[in-house]
């Protein structure tokens, strides 16, 4: 089954310890809760910051291990009622302490603390976590998730559909078949906007969409409108959230190609670099032009909905160059029937 924008969400289980943003907000709370307690002890900074240094021969080992084994567990950890998994948890990261500890001690010869201290402090910034991740999934559950979803979605309407109207409107008695399949074409446009948009969908099915909507935009701009597909690298089985490049190439036709006289190029790159997906789009970009509001706000959007579906592993960057403009996505690479 695919994975859908509720894997980030709170189903009353542990979160997943696979995810980077997850890993990145151990890591950072780990050195956080070391340095708080090496403050508290040290009389000074001086000595805070030996007692940090100090602790962290046993804290960054710990850190390092801890995130290699919970994500190894991950999976069954979440198959786990959320008190069992929790009680799990803690039992593990109290094991690994104990046994870095002596080990520390054996290999380096400092003089450490009571081991006491250690697991005390491991328990509580491992409760405090726990606690964080499950009011953190709270605030990501699926009711507020999904709503917030749909208002992400509500605002992309593509401008296109009315002057593209006008241009089926113009084709009904030079070329009817043509306007027919014109408007086939809005039709489904118009029904993928419509739907849900939790679950991630076929890159190629996403690709489709891009070429119905190009379709209907070189009814209006002719040879005007060029497109250079680089797709010899795109993985066939990817997965990726609902109307992601859609709006990056309604962009690139409305601040590219429709305020040119002249013919220009959208180049749309994709390619899988191990496991991830790289998505570049660049089309003609003219600095004393602009890019207003409405670009800005789509761009938003699409980090917005990356972050839900993906968190810190995915991003969106923009290159401004002296006559192009570049949009790159990079995202993991889900492949077709992951869960």
């Amino acid at each position: 089954m695919a994975r859908s924008i509720n894997q980030n969400a709170y189903s009353g289980a542990l979160p997943n310890f696979r995810n980077l943003g997850i890993m990145l907000r151990i890591l950072l709370a780990g050195n956080v809760a070391a340095a708080a307690a090496a403050l508290v002890k040290g009389p000074d900074m001086l000595a805070a910051w030996r007692e940090f240094v100090e602790s962290a021969a046993l804290v960054e080992p710990l850190l390092v291990l801890s995130l290699l084994v919970l994500a190894a567990l991950s999976g069954a950890l979440r198959l786990l009622p959320y008190w069992l998994g929790a009680t799990a948890v803690v039992a593990l990261e109290l094991a690994l302490t104990t046994a870095l500890y002596f080990e520390g001690r054996a290999l380096l010869g400092y003089t450490a603390a009571p081991l006491e201290r250690y697991l005390l402090l491991v328990a509580l910034a491992t409760l405090a976590l726990l606690a964080y991740f499950g009011l953190r999934g709270r605030a990501l559950s699926p009711a507020l998730t999904e709503a917030r979803l749909q208002a992400l979605q509500a605002r992309i309407r593509p401008h296109f559909l009315f002057n593209s109207i006008n241009a089926v409107l113009s084709l009904i008695r030079q070329d009817p078949r043509r306007a027919e399949l014109a408007l086939e074409d809005m039709a489904e446009l118009i029904r993928v906007l419509m739907a849900d948009n939790r679950e991630l969908t076929p890159l190629t099915r996403e690709l489709d969409l891009c070429r119905q909507y190009l379709g209907i935009e070189q009814l209006r701009l002719g040879e005007r409108l060029k497109v250079e597909w680089q797709l010899d690298a795109m993985p066939r089985d990817a997965l990726v959230p609902p109307l992601l490049l859609q709006p990056l190439l309604e962009n690139a036709v409305y601040h590219g190609i429709e305020p040119r006289i002249e013919p220009g190029t959208i180049v749309i790159n994709i390619a899988a670099v191990r496991d991830e997906l790289h998505a570049v789009l660049r089309n003609p970009y003219r600095p004393e032009g602009g890019y207003h509001g409405g670009n800005r706000m789509a761009l938003a959007n699409i980090r917005e909905r990356l972050a839900l579906h993906f968190d810190a592993e995915a991003s969106l960057s923009t290159r401004a160059g002296a006559d192009t403009y570049e949009v790159r996505i990079v995202m993991p690479y889900v492949r077709g029937g992951d869960s």
